[in-house]
């Protein structure tokens, strides 16, 4: 636990500097990475409630960093999307979020990473409801 606050912590002051929570830089992560996704879609991501995402979505719409768009097929399904503000905050923190977390875990030689990996993914599939 105390590891893991750590690099919370770490992480928390590295998105401070550019004016982000860990929640708001995960979902403009997730919408970077896998394109327009549905507001469950993320929340599954990130492991964050559906209720709590709203409020998220708000304050980085707010920003003007993504946008919201109603399914044609499905009028209870919203699609959020980067939009090109997020797209170059994300590209202007990611490599500075990569060297970060490269830094943490350079204690580790490449067995003792791949190693940690599958640990957490099997234990991360043990608790998994």
């Amino acid at each position: 636990m105390q590891t893991s606050k750590a690099v919370q912590d770490q992480i928390k002051l590295e998105m401070s500097k550019n004016n982000l929570s860990i929640t708001e830089f995960a979902v403009l992560e997730v919408l970077y990475n896998k394109g327009s996704q549905t507001i469950h879609q993320i929340a599954n991501s990130i492991v964050i409630s559906s209720s709590s995402m709203t409020y998220v979505i708000d304050k980085l719409e707010q920003r003007g960093l993504l946008k919201r768009s109603a399914c044609p097929n499905d009028r209870r399904v919203i699609h959020v999307t980067l939009i090109e503000d997020g797209t170059d905050l994300i590209e202007k923190i990611m490599p500075k979020h990569h060297k970060l977390v490269d830094d943490m875990f350079a204690a580790l030689n490449n067995n003792e990473a791949e190693t940690l990996i599958k640990l957490l993914k099997k234990i991360g599939k043990k608790v998994e409801i």
